[in-house]
């Protein structure tokens, strides 16, 4: 009984050397991507736009890394932080290379925990809570596109530019909507603009009439309008109703864009002012190239969020092929210290003391699209460079 025993613990402990040599050669036999991004729910057409721009960046290289094609697998979080670290679990257990997401900022930093237990890079691009490359930084996840605070710089000094003496604000009532209100209202006191007022509104709220009523009889000049999700079509659609955007200077962050204007209408998107994470006018030969290569697939032009995908992806699986090596450690060291001198939107650089992309930031301002371009177009109308928005490592 004891040799035979011994007998099965020898077989049992062959076999899980083999399974695990298997493990690893099957781990060469393709680059596996799991994208963990809402296709449903609140969030589901950022999304689908953010699929659609890393789509462009695996077809532009064939659909091959390192001499192997590449395999992507897409995940619905239903716009839900349970579902995303539900789906991601179950995408790590299958031997991922790379992982890609999230929208929300919540299921971002939880997802994170994640692919830092298990050492697999995580490329962001759209989610900007300052605690992912701040408090929460990883060693393997690594943000392409802006951060809370940069955006918050941008609108601040974007007031000041424009002469604006007064902001009301109306901000979603969560933690982030909270924190992003407090900065801004610090960075627009340190500049002297009066703050006239600011009301916390629950997400999902119905009826914004009483709060931009409140906000432009406060004497304010200025409205800092920091909303998510359905409740920015929602307050716009009923600004448009009084004429917000022609009594007050409407700012935010990501408050209006093609997509935006298209569900808010005319009336209540032009003139509104918001903080951009791309545009596909920018003047590079990288965002030329991307644009036709975009309209070509999709038959219409790509979105902020499709924008950023595309350029994040692209970059990773650019400085994963540089390396010529089958190890996510040097990719990842690789990466922490690369210089992308033709993005989409010029030159990009990931500082190592953070996983942070070091880049441009783009406002502009909602306008009536002219021919061939969407009825409401944003126009980029001031650009901040890198040393306005970020402070340096220490």
């Amino acid at each position: 009984m004891k040799r035979t025993l011994a007998s099965r613990l020898r077989l049992a402990t062959l076999a899980a050397g083999c399974m695990r040599g298997g493990a690893s050669a099957l781990a060469q036999d393709a680059f596996r991507i799991a994208g963990i991004v809402p296709l449903s729910g609140a969030f589901g057409i950022i999304g689908e736009n953010m699929r659609r721009g890393a789509t462009i960046a695996f077809e532009e290289r064939n659909n091959r890394v390192l001499g192997k094609p590449i395999e992507v697998v897409w995940e619905d979080t239903e716009t839900s932080t349970q579902v995303a670290v539900q789906k991601t679990t179950r995408a790590l257990a299958r031997d991922t290379h790379t992982l890609f997401g999230e929208v929300s900022s919540g299921s971002t930093l939880a997802i994170m925990k994640l692919t830092e237990q298990r050492k697999v890079p995580h490329i962001i691009t759209l989610s900007a809570d300052d605690r992912i490359t701040g408090a929460d930084k990883t060693r393997y996840a690594f943000r392409t596109s802006n951060t809370v605070a940069m955006e918050n710089r941008m609108i601040g000094e974007f007031a000041r530019r424009q002469a604006v003496k007064k902001v009301y604000g109306i901000v979603s009532d969560y933690q982030v909507g909270r924190d992003m209100w407090a900065a801004l209202k610090a960075d627009l006191e340190s500049k002297g603009i009066t703050v006239a007022g600011i009301d916390f509104t629950p997400i999902g709220t119905k009826d914004y009439a009483i709060l931009l009523d409140k906000a432009m009889k406060s004497g304010a000049d200025g409205l800092a309008l920091i909303v998510v999700g359905g409740d920015v079509t929602t307050s716009l659609k009923q600004g448009g109703e009084v004429g917000l955007p022609t009594k007050m200077k409407v700012m935010g962050t990501m408050l209006m864009d093609e997509t935006q204007g298209q569900a808010v209408g005319g009336t209540g998107a032009l003139g509104v002012h918001s903080t951009l994470r791309y545009h596909f006018t920018q003047d590079t030969p990288r965002n030329k190239r991307f644009v036709a290569a975009y309209r070509a697939r999709y038959g219409e032009l790509p979105s902020q969020y499709a924008g950023e995908a595309y350029d994040g992806m692209s970059w990773w699986l650019d400085v994963v092929e540089s390396t010529g090596v089958w190890d996510k450690e040097k990719w990842v060291d690789a990466f922490r210290t690369s210089v992308r001198n033709d993005s989409v939107e010029g030159v990009k650089r990931m500082r190592a003391c953070d996983n942070q992309a070091d880049q441009m930031g783009l406002f502009g301002t909602a306008v009536a699209g002219g021919a061939g371009m969407p009825a409401v177009t944003m126009k980029v109308t001031e650009t901040f460079t890198s040393q306005d928005l970020f402070k340096a490592c220490n």
